[in-house]
């Protein structure tokens, strides 16, 4: 009664309002600080292996430090999610990994820049499930797959434009006050996000009477405290859904780690040229992105989400190792670039039905399901930078960690003919 009252009080009559799309601007914008934070490391690679001395080896083992405590905290942070709410724990997660991203400013040796990457990586598990869940409130089904797609060319903007903009400002500030820097941004966003959101839409005193019932009839979610957390493991799509999703995280975290290296020692680029190509496919994949959410709707409405999202996974992955297999065999180091950028913008174009398909079956626990998927990416992240450093410490060869990539993206092809995005979890008998 006293929500209806605050609803009745705020809306003016009509009660025509458009907040679901402001909480998408800030969703989108904590996309975009995650990117920018993870992205610049790779950049400043090389002025932090020079001051502390570290070899390709023990740079992979930094880079997978973050990748592998994001995996271990994802689910946890996930569930704590909903049970308490995306408003108080996206605000700990941000303030958190913001702390350990200038804290990395202080690091002066291996073991002490591991451990802080280390705390990075936990402080930012669970924050896109989280950004899930809060879709899984706000957003109508019809508007998810475009929402998502949305949120993640906000992400990938970021990091597209991040190597040109860390490049820059390593010309005239050390790389230690660069991560300063960075880490006050996300402590503003985390303040404001705390001031202005809230976890249901009717708890929102701005959201007006014709949007709640908008948003609250199309959402899609079960009745409060329908199923049980439990039967997230039970969805029989969770399998194929999460190794789709490992080949996706395996590339990704190959383009924000090795790929400037990779274009410097494989492809002799010129440092303006690397700056240019190393953030070519996530420039691309903010297309893509877009591209994959408004294909995933279109479909879905017109044919099912069986099509609607399946049929752009499989697809997209398909064209991805194709193309990824041409870049690595192409011989001009520019055709290369473009061809690889291309394969990891196509690879992108399946988060959009991914992370919807993961809603979709999630229902009410889509935070812990959505998790479950990430902590599989995010397994492929750790092993992507290690297993590049190996092979081409052991090998001395750049061309077959991408051959790898490209077999990667094939089985994800594959995966998605497994995966039926309106397929219940099996639910547990009760006597």
């Amino acid at each position: 009664m006293e929500n209806t009252k605050t609803h009745l009080k705020s809306s003016n009559g009509a009660g025509v309002t458009r907040i679901r799309y402001r909480v998408v601007a800030f969703a989108v914008a904590l996309a975009a600080i995650t990117y920018l934070d993870r992205v610049c490391i790779s950049i400043l690679a090389p002025d932090i292996m020079r001051d502390l001395r570290l070899t390709n080896i023990q740079m992979s083992y930094v880079f997978s430090a973050f990748t592998l405590a994001y995996a271990v905290f994802e689910i946890p942070t996930a569930w704590w999610a909903d049970r308490v709410g995306s408003r108080k724990v996206l605000t700990r997660i941000v303030l958190w990994w913001s702390a350990f991203t200038m804290a990395t400013a202080g690091s002066v040796s291996y073991g002490g820049l591991l451990a802080v990457r280390f705390l990075f990586g936990i402080g930012e598990a669970g924050a896109w499930p989280n950004a899930a869940r809060v879709f899984s409130r706000w957003v109508p089904t019809s508007e998810r797959g475009r929402v998502q797609g949305i949120f993640f060319a906000g992400a990938h903007l970021s990091g597209g434009v991040t190597p040109m903009f860390v490049a820059y400002m390593a010309t005239f500030l050390h790389w230690r006050v660069i991560f300063v820097i960075f880490g006050g941004i996300g402590i503003l966003w985390a303040l404001s996000w705390y001031w202005w959101f809230r976890d249901e839409p009717r708890d929102h005193p701005f959201v007006g009477i014709a949007e709640l019932d908008l948003i609250e009839r199309t959402r899609g979610l079960p009745p409060a405290h329908a199923g049980h957390w439990g039967d997230v493991w039970r969805t029989r799509s969770l399998f194929p859904l999460c190794l789709q999703y490992f080949a996706n995280s395996y590339g990704f975290y190959f383009f924000i780690t090795w790929l400037p290296l990779y274009l410097l020692k494989a492809r002799h680029m010129e440092k303006r040229e690397l700056a240019i190509f190393a953030g070519l496919p996530l420039l691309l994949s903010v297309i893509a992105d877009i591209t994959g959410g408004t294909t995933t709707d279109a479909l879905s409405r017109r044919f099912g989400k069986r099509l609607g999202r399946c049929g752009v996974g499989g697809v997209a992955y398909l064209c991805a190792a194709v193309t990824m297999l041409s870049g690595t065999l192409a011989s001009d180091a520019q055709l290369a670039g473009c061809l690889i950028a291309l394969a990891g913008a196509a690879s992108m174009l399946t988060l959009a039905p991914a992370w919807a398909t993961a809603i979709d079956l999630g229902g009410r626990n889509s935070a812990v399901l959505s998790a479950a998927m990430n902590t599989a990416g995010q397994i492929g992240g750790v092993l992507s930078p290690i297993v590049l450093a190996y092979i081409v410490d052991r090998f001395k060869d750049w061309s077959m960690p991408l051959y790898i990539l490209s077999g990667l993206y094939l089985i994800a092809a594959i995966c998605w003919t497994f995966i039926h995005p309106g397929q219940a979890p099996v639910r547990r008998i009760h006597d």
